[in-house]
């Protein structure tokens, strides 16, 4: 099975010509033979020169959305012997259906309005040599997550809005999925014509900002408030991580603002690999109020101490 052509480039399905555009050049420059020595790398190259050849060009990939790796089988001038055969108001396209849930693409046809047959229709141009055989076309759905739900994983419930009302499915998230990660439910997408097999639905997971966890991969960055004497003296204080655990970190004395303290394998799940790490980053806070005695000795230290940042 053929790669799909937009995540060979990385761009959603939505993307106009210059995103297409500039993906292409990207990706170019870093997997061509001439710079990549990898032994793989010309054959990505060759893969991503493909998937632009097609996307790039607006009729190949009108029938690549709705024919998918078929749509070499189908005549460069389906569109114009289907439309003269189904009447001047027939047409087909593309709609994108919220519901309220996440967003979907849907294959849509208006053949049916006009009383065309449109396997009969494809028998034809194929010169008559049997039923065609069309595969649906694949539909693309965003899955929102939060970090929580992604490190879990688990079943979830993903209500859709399609053309024939609100879908169902029980979807199994992997443990540790990650942004931008496609779920392939087999066969849920848009029907085909003439016994050909329906496409799939890929949930395409968009994980939400958090108030507390940035993500970088499977890696995970929490910032870490601390008192100016734990910094100075050194500590042992509580970390939040994304399973709802409280994991310990130990604070070297001497640690400024910005150190990054490192926890291995405390960041997201690797389902076919090691863990991602967890990053700790420091952020010293001072009392918002002082006491009569705090600030007695705050100044007592600022009294006695050579010590000058800016010069440092």
């Amino acid at each position: 099975m053929a790669r799909d052509f937009y995540e060979v480039l990385g761009v959603p399905r939505s993307a106009d010509r210059d995103e297409i555009q500039r993906a292409y050049r990207s990706l170019a420059r870093k997997y061509h033979p001439d710079v990549n020595k990898d032994p793989q790398a010309e054959e990505r190259f060759k893969e991503i020169n493909e998937a632009f050849s097609v996307l790039s060009d607006p009729e190949q990939r009108t029938r690549y959305d709705r024919f998918g790796e078929d749509f070499r089988k189908v005549p460069e001038d389906w569109e114009e012997r289907v439309g003269a055969g189904a009447g001047a108001g027939a047409g087909s396209g593309f709609r994108w259906s919220t519901g309220g849930g996440p967003r979907v693409r849907y294959a849509t046809s208006d053949f049916g309005a006009e009383g065309v047959d449109v396997d009969d229709l494809f028998g034809s141009l194929f010169g008559g040599a049997g039923r065609m055989r069309v595969p649906g076309a694949d539909q693309e759905a965003e899955l929102p997550l939060t970090v929580e739900e992604a490190y879990r994983g688990g079943r979830r419930t993903v209500t859709l809005a399609g053309p024939d009302g609100q879908r169902r499915y029980e979807v199994d998230v992997p443990a540790g999925v990650t942004d931008g990660q496609r779920i392939r439910l087999a066969g849920e997408g848009g029907r085909g014509s003439g016994d050909g097999s329906a496409g799939d639905l890929y949930l395409r997971v968009r994980i939400q900002p958090h108030p507390r966890f940035r993500l970088d991969g499977r890696d995970v960055y929490v910032q870490l408030p601390v008192t100016p004497w734990e910094a100075a003296l050194g500590a042992t204080v509580p970390v939040s991580t994304p399973s709802g655990a409280t994991a310990k970190v130990t604070v070297p004395a001497g640690s400024s603002s910005g150190r990054r303290l490192r926890l291995r394998g405390e960041g997201m799940p690797g389902p076919r690999g090691a863990n991602g790490d967890l990053y700790a980053e420091l952020r010293i806070m001072v009392p918002p109020r002082l006491s009569d005695r705090e600030r007695e000795l705050l100044e007592e230290l600022a009294a006695v101490s050579s010590f000058d940042p800016r010069r440092t």
